[in-house]
């Protein structure tokens, strides 16, 4: 399938922020003829021992090649950050049948989870001071606990730094589904950081966006 929604916004001037989704419908086999990838993530690819990760694995670069790269202006630092060697920002996410990646001038992260019920009761482990603001009678409830996993998570794509706990350090602020955004704390190392967190929700998946408050 191609190209399944992009987003395109400047969150200040002289800046811009592309998002772009790809339903994840072709075979490895499809997949492979259209995408060559570098040594190193060959090796990765290979290693992969789920077809749902190869496949995902591979759309990412047909998303990397819609923005007019390839596979060899794409590499990961020590801690498996992604960076474009033309200085850009990007981050990548997949689940299941989408993938997804955002490319900006500024630092950002992304996450896109499908929402499961599962997630009531892996919440403890993640969540702790926005189960406070949660209700579980609400109809929004696994909604609201996947876009906070997302935020989460997407903030820790941005910060990539060892010792950063979702529960203990980064904290969501009450938001409404409606609204679409919001504002999360990540307390760390004696200092305070503020973030503007973003999302929407597709199918029963949800894609949420980050970028750091200057």
């Amino acid at each position: 399938m191609p190209l399944h929604k992009t987003i395109n916004f400047s969150r200040n001037v002289g800046t811009t922020t592309e998002i772009l989704l790809w339903k994840i419908t072709e075979s490895i086999a499809e997949l492979s003829k259209e995408v060559t990838l570098n040594p190193k993530n060959q090796d990765r690819f290979n290693g992969m021992k789920s077809e749902l990760h190869q496949r995902a694995f591979l759309s990412v670069r047909k998303l990397l090649q819609l923005k007019g790269y390839t596979d060899f202006d794409l590499e990961y630092d020590q801690f498996g950050k992604p960076h474009l060697k033309d200085g850009k920002h990007i981050s990548i996410s997949h689940s299941h049948e989408y993938a997804t990646i955002i490319i900006s001038d500024e630092i950002t992260g992304i996450d896109i989870e499908m929402q499961r019920e599962k997630i009531i009761k892996i919440a403890p482990k993640f969540a702790e001071k926005e189960l406070e603001f949660l209700e579980k009678e609400n109809q929004d409830y696994i909604r609201k606990l996947t876009a906070i996993w997302g935020v989460k998570e997407s903030i820790f794509k941005i910060r990539n730094e060892a010792g950063i706990s979702f529960k203990d350090n980064i904290c969501v602020q009450p938001f409404k589904i409606e609204d679409q955004s919001g504002i999360a704390d990540l307390h760390f190392q004696n200092k305070s950081t503020q973030f503007d967190f973003h999302f929407i929700e597709i199918d029963n998946f949800t894609l949420v966006y980050a970028f750091q408050q200057n």
